[in-house]
Order: C-alpha cells, then sequence, then structure tokens
C-alpha cells in the first residue's frame, strides 16, 4: 500500500513503562518499517527531552496524586500542526482523555477519519477516583462510549472487548486486532539456573512468576494469599515490576506468612525478561481487568505454563494453550499445587503465534486503507 502520514495521540508514553507504552510503540516501530511516518503527540515528562519528531511533546501539569502520569494540556504550536497535523492521513487515538479529544478535534478540522485503540478497561480504575465507586464507573463508561463513537473505527485486541463495547451502546466499526510482541525475542527465552537462584529460587524449588506494573487493578494480591493456602515450601513467588502498590504488597506477604517466599525484584530491563519468563516454572496472571495483556502474550511466546484468572480476555488469549483458574485464594493455590516439571512449552508457543507484530501491521494497514485519505503535501 502507499505509504501514510500517521498521528497517534496518547495520554502515556515513555519514559513510563506500562502496557500501552509498549503497545504504542511496538505499532509505531512497526508501521515505520513498512516505511509509513508516524508521529506521536504525548505529554511532557519533566527531566526527559527529546527532539520535536517523531515524538511531540504536549505541555503538561503534574496530577494530584502518587503517579507518573501527567495532565496534558491540549496545546500544538502552529508550526507542528502546520507542517505535521494538518499533513496527516490519518489520527489514531489512544486514550479518550485529553489526547484523544485532541486528536478527534484535528481529524474533523482537517477532514480525517479517527481511529480508536481501547486499550484500557476504565471501569477498572475507578478506585483512583475519589468518588463513589459505582457513579464513577457509570462516568467511565459513559466517557468510553461517547468517544468510541465519535472515531470512524475501534480497535480493540481481543473478541471479549468487543463485546464489553457493545454492551454499553458502542456502535460505530470494531475491529478486533490483537496487540503483537516480538515473536522471535520472547521465543528465545531460555530456562536459566544462576537467574533462578538471583531471584531466590532454589534447584528443588518452583518459580511462580508474575510481571507488571504494582497496581490495586492488578489484583497481586490474589497470588499472594494462594501462595499462603498452598502452604507449600518448595513454591516460590517472584514478581517483576513496580509501581505504587509495592509497599502494600510487600506488607501483605508478610501479614500473610509468605514474605519468606515471595521475592520483588522491581523494575525489570525488558531484554532480561525471555529468559524471566523461560525460567518459571509457571506464569501467574492474577488480573481481570487488561484489554489482552501483553505479559500472557509474551509468556507464552516464551513457552511458560501459565496461570490465568478466568476473565473472558484472558480465555481469548490464553485458549488452551494454558490453565484458566477462578479468580479465588483456594482455586489459585490448588493450581499451584498442581505444577510439575517443565515441558517443552510447545503449545503455548504456538497459541502465541497470533500475536506477531506483523500479523498485527497487516490487520492495522487494511484498516487504514479502508478509510485513509491520501497525505496532504501543503
Amino acid at each position: 500500500m502507499e505509504p501514510l502520514r500517521l498521528g497517534f495521540f496518547t495520554e502515556v508514553y515513555r519514559p513510563v513503562v506500562n502496557g500501552v507504552v509498549a503497545s504504542v510503540e511496538a505499532l509505531a516501530d512497526g508501521l515505520r518499517q513498512r516505511a509509513h511516518e508516524v508521529y506521536c503527540f504525548a505529554p511532557h515528562m519533566p527531566g526527559y527531552d527529546e527532539p520535536d519528531g517523531p515524538v511531540f511533546r504536549i505541555p503538561s501539569l503534574p496530577l494530584p496524586t502518587r503517579t507518573p502520569y501527567r495532565l496534558a494540556l491540549p496545546l500544538v504550536s502552529r508550526r507542528n500542526r502546520n507542517r505535521v497535523i494538518k499533513r496527516l492521513s490519518l489520527v489514531h487515538a489512544h486514550s479518550p482523555f485529553v489526547t484523544g479529544w485532541m486528536g478527534l478535534r484535528y481529524a474533523r478540522r482537517y477532514g480525517m477519519p479517527l481511529v480508536y485503540t481501547y486499550h484500557t478497561q476504565l471501569e477498572a480504575y475507578a478506585h483512583y477516583i475519589p468518588f463513589e465507586p459505582n457513579a464513577t464507573r457509570l462516568a467511565a463508561s459513559a466517557l468510553t462510549r461517547t468517544f468510541a463513537n465519535s472515531a470512524d473505527a475501534v480497535v480493540v485486541p481481543t473478541p471479549a472487548m468487543s463485546a464489553r463495547l457493545r454492551a454499553i451502546g458502542v456502535t460505530t466499526r470494531i475491529d478486533v486486532v490483537p496487540s503483537g510482541i516480538d515473536l522471535a525475542r520472547f521465543g528465545a527465552g531460555r530456562r536459566n539456573e544462576p537467574l533462578r537462584a538471583r531471584c531466590g529460587v532454589a534447584p528443588n524449588e518452583r518459580m511462580l512468576l508474575a510481571v507488571g506494573r504494582l497496581a490495586k487493578e492488578k489484583n497481586l494480591e490474589l497470588a499472594i494469599e494462594a501462595l499462603a493456602r498452598a502452604n507449600d515450601p518448595a513454591l516460590r513467588l517472584v514478581v517483576a515490576g513496580d509501581g505504587p502498590h509495592r509497599e502494600e504488597l510487600e506488607r501483605f506477604a508478610s501479614e500473610a506468612g509468605v514474605a519468606g517466599a515471595t521475592r520483588f525484584l522491581g523494575a525489570v530491563a525488558r531484554e532480561q525478561l525471555p529468559d524471566l519468563y523461560a525460567s518459571a516454572d509457571a506464569f501467574v496472571m492474577p488480573s481481570t481487568s487488561e484489554t489482552q495483556g501483553l505479559v500472557l502474550a509474551e509468556a507464552l511466546a516464551a513457552g511458560a505454563l501459565v496461570i490465568a484468572a478466568d476473565a473472558p480476555q484472558n480465555r481469548d488469549v490464553v485458549g488452551e494453550a494454558g490453565w484458566i483458574v477462578p479468580p479465588d485464594p483456594r482455586a489459585f493455590g490448588r493450581a499451584f499445587a498442581e505444577i510439575g516439571v517443565p515441558g517443552g512449552g510447545a503449545e503455548a508457543r504456538r497459541a502465541a503465534q497470533r500475536f506477531s507484530i506483523d500479523t498485527q501491521i497487516d490487520a492495522m494497514e487494511a484498516l487504514y486503507a479502508s478509510l485513509a485519505v491520501p497525505a496532504r503535501i501543503a
């Protein structure tokens, strides 16, 4: 297809590390490799400077909570509007917040299509807002519905999220396009005994691995309580990632009596993850708040046994390649007790093939081509 000029508008971007950032970066890089031009508009992050293009930073303010995120201000210089935004083929919004509405405004002003990727179930984050939870969840659903129905097409990573959007009243076009990962990188992961030892796991012990941002909605208390209920001295829970909930999780592990069997690694460099996944006897996914969960696809690609909380999107990703378990500590504890000697992981790796970045880019090119107007040259 003819190269396109694409404008990504996202509320969160590097140096923040999370699934949305990883998804946006992987999509942008994959499209650039196919000769498309991708320009990202994201909030300015103090202490993190980069030259304009292909990432343009929007002025931002701190939020009144402990968070790495920023409040974007809907301001783009006239120079960047004229030389970048007005020449786009299409606007792709990755948030229904300030940057998303900026993208919508420019798309409508300059006659461009708007695509919106539904990365986040906002209702699962109601605990961050100091208002009545049910009212907050209703408001989040209304925001998602209104923004999605303003787009020309909505992208979701799993069929479960398509059903979710239809259930809250989204009527616009929805395309299911799984978020892609680097299959070769994660497939190259190998079981590494020195790495297991550095994680506090002895040769005769079994390593449970959880990877992700440490936040309340990730439900890691479920894995910790399940470890306590399993009451097996050979089990070790290794948690890779950092976030605002870490101290609370460490305290919870101590109160549950499994602090000595739980190791918090903090932030782990992305290049270290393949061997970490492959070194685990099981990868644990207690969260039901994801729209897909990149870590699930990464763990499958590395050949790990996946134990995931029963939720429609987790079933969509894992299929028959792992264990889907009711999200309660007793059920997870029983699953932990059944972990045996790791196998070859061939079924898991086959299941991961659906998450090839090339497959994602093929689908996105087809979607863009069905909507895009020719790129402007002036």
